[in-house]
């Protein structure tokens, strides 16, 4: 039996709560995709996709990731795992520097940094059983016997609801939901501390969403992970998340517990994210809505000062001219805004 790979299941007793570590540090974190052009193929400009995103995500905890499309919230989630080189800035995992790690050390440090996509279908291999699936995973690690990657293989699958007779059966054989599980299966095979999960439930149906959201708490509870949780959707972010950043144009422009945020949100944006959220309850659908004008800017030339200014009703002549720090405003809540909203 292999030492923290073929251990038997951890339980909350046993990894205990935790959640004043610091697991994940992410500092003034940049991803700038080159633009190529002309007959030489030089370097034309630059798409600012993350630029200098700070955070940390404590031991335990869920950290939601939200914005509108292309704001970099899952560039940002790949460049902490290095699945992406990052342009600059710094990511420490549990006191180990990821961006300073060789190859060999990346390896064996990704065993405790997962990745569940957000597609099930395509980031799953049509020509490879289920079982194939998530032997190939402990292959590359070289990890166990035949026999004691079974072993392993089966008490993965029966944690995410699933059956060691769906081990010879191929994807095209499961639903969404059941593909999704096996997503969550190969992330868990390797028993990882972190897992990021690039909007995990947004092609499933609303039924199955929370099945498998259910699931990703109880497995939390039980093998004690640690999540960053990349999604639009808010009403999904704020069930599961404990923190909440949001994202803008490749900034973080606010922080704060999921509660804060969605009742007292402090900058002009996450207000108008959370006025756009559809509300269940019709006696209270007559709060006006706060509809920002004009299109998001480019990140290949975003404005100077702070980068909300071209739409935000709040904006001032300082706006325009000097970006905001990311302070605090109060407990547990961090915002990047020259005028905080009351």
């Amino acid at each position: 039996m292999i030492s923290g790979i073929m251990d038997p299941v951890k339980t909350k007793e046993t990894v205990g709560n935790g959640k004043s570590e610091v697991l994940l540090s992410v500092k003034d974190l940049k991803m700038h995709f080159p633009i190529k052009g002309g007959l030489l193929g030089r370097t034309q400009g630059y798409v600012k996709a993350v630029d200098g995103v700070t955070f940390d995500i404590f031991r335990g905890e869920t950290l939601g990731l939200v914005g509108e499309s292309g704001c970099g919230k899952s560039t940002t989630g790949r460049a902490l795992l290095r699945l992406l080189e990052a342009t600059s800035g710094s990511v420490r995992f549990d006191g180990k520097d990821i961006f300073a790690l060789s190859e060999n050390d990346l390896r064996t440090a990704r065993r405790e940094m997962q990745l569940i996509f957000q597609d099930p279908f395509s980031s799953l291999n049509p020509r490879l059983s289920v079982g194939e699936t998530l032997d190939r995973v402990l292959k590359i690690h070289g990890l166990g016997s035949k026999e004691e990657r079974e072993n392993r293989i089966k008490e993965i699958l029966e944690l995410v609801g699933l059956t060691s007779f769906h081990m010879r059966r191929y994807p095209h054989e499961f639903s969404g939901g059941q593909r999704q599980r096996i997503g969550i299966a190969r992330a868990l095979t390797l028993n990882p501390k972190l897992i990021v999960l690039d909007e995990p439930v947004s092609a499933l149906d609303v039924s199955i969403q929370s099945q498998v959201v259910n699931l990703l708490e109880d497995l939390q509870e039980q093998l004690g992970l640690t999540y960053l949780f990349v999604s639009h959707g808010l009403n999904i972010v704020r069930h599961i998340s404990d923190r909440v950043g949001v994202m803008y144009l490749g900034k973080m422009v606010e922080l704060a517990d999921s509660d804060t945020l969605f009742e007292e949100p402090k900058h002009p944006y996450t207000q108008a994210l959370m006025s756009a959220n559809p509300i269940a309850n019709p006696r209270l659908r007559d709060k006006p809505k706060i509809i920002l004008q004009g299109d998001v800017p480019s990140p290949i030339n975003p404005p100077s000062g702070c980068y909300f200014h071209t739409r935000c009703p709040y904006a001032q002549p300082k706006c325009r001219e000097e970006a905001p720090e990311f302070v605090k405003t109060g407990e547990n809540q961090y915002v990047a805004c020259h005028y905080p909203l009351s």
